[in-house]
């Protein structure tokens, strides 16, 4: 593989992981990677009850009974629930810090429904210093927010007896569910600003432009097909962080929405008329009547709080003052970079 620091920083910020996988940060220093399961692949659903079918083909060929489920108070992990047979862990994570979001009652009541039990898995700033280095070490890469995150639950599902764990982090790219960046016909520039997680030239002294990436997606000169975009840049980052720190806990990933797609072209005018994943939605009435479908909520672990005590990177990497005006997110990636480099010596 050929070394070349500067292009991972830079790739990294932009898209939370090395977007090449020929190129690494050290020698010897292999990032693993998400592969995507190719389109051909998946199982085109063109109704509720398509994917209904499907999911239950799929977890048929598991071990239900050595499984447990990871469960937020999303519609996405709710639907699953009632596929997992009763008694089976479902394992939710209760962020600790000021402004985290508290699914554990919207989780409760569905593990109630269908007879599951519920494990409540506390996660605060402490379990990302302890687990960052091991998860950074086995990736080949800085980590992202919601892999210490995963590893926790993970690692306790895997001493508790578990083998797999289901969870549904593809049902927002496969069925529509980023309704914020599916809001509109982006430009060309307008998506690079908008997507980029961190802008490496206002970080990093020494920046790689990532317009090579961007340009797969364009679309003439002023257009880009964000929703593919979607689909594969994104996906390859969220859900290798999860396949990563479950593999690393000793547990097998699955899940059951990754390997569907949709039969039709989204619809985003439902999508903007507020009925993101609308087939999901139509999914979880049938399996919940009684139950208002949940709306999304914001990620639950207090980022802003978290990072709020940070003074920002000393390396010489970094350009002096660079992390005023970012998020608590995306101060963690700079952080998870700088802890990186440090962590490997480079």
């Amino acid at each position: 593989m050929k070394v070349d620091k500067e292009y991972c920083m830079s790739s990294y910020l932009t898209f939370r992981y090395v977007y090449n996988k020929d190129i690494c940060f050290k020698e010897r220093v292999r990032h693993q990677d998400h592969d995507l399961i190719k389109g051909t692949e998946k199982t085109p659903c063109k109704t509720a009850e398509d994917i209904d079918l499907n999911i239950k083909k799929q977890l048929a060929q598991l071990d239900l009974s050595h499984a447990a489920l990871f469960l937020s108070g999303g519609m996405d992990s709710a639907i699953l629930a009632s596929y997992m047979p009763a008694g089976t862990k479902a394992y939710t994570a209760k962020c600790i810090g000021k402004n985290a979001v508290d699914e554990t009652e919207a989780a409760r009541q569905i593990c109630e429904i269908n007879h599951l039990e519920h494990v409540i898995v506390e996660v605060g700033w402490e379990d990302y210093l302890d687990s960052m280095d091991a998860l950074m070490r086995n990736d080949g890469s800085p980590t992202i927010p919601n892999e210490p995150q995963a590893y926790k639950m993970a690692k306790q599902a895997r001493e508790n007896g578990a083998k797999w764990i289901v969870y549904g982090d593809c049902a927002d790219t496969e069925f529509g569910g980023m309704d914020r960046l599916l809001s509109r016909d982006w430009d060309y520039d307008e998506w690079v600003e908008r997507f980029s997680f961190v802008a490496p030239e206002k970080v990093l002294k020494n920046p790689v432009n990532m317009s090579s990436v961007y340009d797969l997606y364009r679309i003439g000169d002023e257009k880009i097909d964000f929703i593919a975009f979607i689909k594969e840049v994104y996906t390859t980052s969220a859900s290798g962080a999860l396949s990563n720190a479950c593999k690393f806990a000793g547990i097998q990933p699955f899940d059951p929405y990754e390997r569907l797609k949709m039969a039709e072209p989204l619809d985003l005018k439902r999508v903007r008329n507020g009925e993101s994943k609308y087939l999901i939605r139509d999914l979880f009435r049938m399996k919940y009547p009684d139950l208002e479908v949940p709306e999304k909520l914001p990620m639950s672990r207090p980022a802003d709080d978290w990072m709020k005590d940070w003074k920002g990177p000393v390396r010489n990497e970094f350009r002096p003052g660079c992390i005023e005006g970012l998020t608590g997110e995306q101060k963690f990636l700079v952080y998870s970079l700088e802890r990186f480099l440090n962590l490997l010596e480079i």
